[in-house]
């Protein structure tokens, strides 16, 4: 019989030890804080649901990432959480059902059958906030500079953010009646910035409609790309040309918000096409090859609850954030050693000294005082004078 090394884990997931997890939680409370000083309010949705709601307007990649199992109760198949926002939309539509808009955070573990990139984890925490029943740009702006100051919290260095609008290409493929066909193979040209490939799709269009898609895919570049895109696209459909108003506008308050922040379009680029409606967003930084935090629009996810809403949000991996920045994160306090001992007195002591806020650490009965500076104890508790008294630890 094969031997099993029964404490391997699976590619990709993995433990976190003390004093990482004591980091991690540290962040995760920040970030909370951070959040509700904007005004968001933390929601809590399940690891676990029916597949049919979990899944919902959310497209074949997230479909791909997540563990399926069947339920052994009702026969339905479930599935385990590989992206809260989806719970979150519905939570709002369904649950809540409040009238305007609602600003609603979270931070949770998700987990993914399929990584997104080979070096990544298969077990992230996923924190992130979202905004729901405001179809402005402002909304838009302040779910990114949110995200923004939450790297900044964070002090992720050297942060740059690339923007998008799904709804340029959008427009441009229902004005030119693609098929659907050649609009997703159109689509996945334009990913691979394949210019023979989008040329030979586009060869029969009009000739307007056939240079505005081969100009998506050299339109990326600094704030200089949006200049030219008006000029490209000055006879596009007013779906086009407001799509690259929107952008403009929140590319100009960013840019006031955050002057020394590194902006970069990519006009072509479609991230979430099949999901999001709108601007689309990620933030990165140098020597990372994916993005540590993303977002969009994502207008009407809630209508297969039975309330279409407008909504835009972001996420980022709250173990990304701890490992990238630099924030120096308060690990347990210099703690106080009590002795072994069922003494009343001693346990007054020490619930007294916990309840100031003090870590109090009492030691086993096979323990010894040398086992109190592994612990982080510069303290000890002795009895002096009939009574315990704190020292410092010699």
């Amino acid at each position: 019989m094969a031997t099993v090394d029964r404490w391997l884990l699976p590619d990709g997931i993995e433990e976190v030890l003390p004093p990482q997890a004591a980091s991690i939680e540290t962040t995760r409370r920040h970030m909370l804080d951070l959040f509700q000083q904007w005004g968001y309010e933390y929601v809590v949705t399940p690891h676990i649901e029916f597949l049919e709601s979990l899944l919902t307007g959310t497209g074949q990649d997230l479909d791909l990432r997540t563990f399926k199992v069947t339920d052994p109760g009702s026969g339905r198949q479930m599935g385990f959480r590989a992206d809260i926002t989806p719970q979150v939309a519905r939570l709002d539509a369904h649950s809540l059902r409040r009238e305007g808009p609602v600003r609603l955070c979270y931070a949770g573990s998700v987990v993914h059958a399929l990584p997104r990139a080979l070096s990544t984890s298969r077990s992230p925490i996923q924190l992130g906030a979202e905004v729901y029943g405001d179809a402005s740009n402002a909304a838009d702006i302040e779910v990114i500079s949110l995200m923004l100051e939450c790297l900044a919290q964070a002090k992720v260095p050297n942060v740059h953010i690339d923007l998008g609008h799904v709804g340029i290409y959008r427009g441009l493929a229902q004005a030119a009646g693609l098929s659907s066909t050649i609009e997703q193979q159109l689509f996945d040209a334009l990913q691979r910035k394949a210019n023979c490939e989008i040329q030979e799709l586009t060869a029969s269009l009009n000739g307007d409609y056939a240079h505005m898609f081969n100009a998506l895919s050299t339109l990326c570049g600094g704030q200089e790309v949006l200049a030219q895109a008006k000029a490209v696209f000055a006879h596009a459909p007013a779906s086009v040309r407001a799509a690259l108003n929107d952008l403009e506008q929140i590319a100009e308050t960013l840019s006031q918000r955050f002057p020394s922040l590194p902006m970069y379009f990519d006009l072509g680029e479609l991230r979430g096409y099949h999901y999001h409606t709108g601007v689309v967003f990620a933030a990165f930084v140098l020597g990372q090859g994916g993005a540590i935090a993303q977002g969009g629009r994502y207008d009407d996810i809630g209508a297969v609850f039975g309330r279409a809403r407008p909504a835009t949000g972001f996420s980022t991996d709250l173990k990304s954030l701890v490992t990238l920045g630099q924030m120096e994160v308060a690990q347990y306090p210099a703690s106080i050693w009590a002795p072994a001992s069922s003494d009343n007195e001693l346990w007054q002591a020490i619930s007294a000294l916990r309840a100031q806020g003090h870590r109090v650490v009492q030691a086993l009965p096979e323990q010894t005082q040398e086992s109190a500076a592994a612990v982080g104890c510069d303290r000890i508790l002795v009895f002096k004078n009939n009574q315990w008294l704190v020292e410092t630890l010699s």
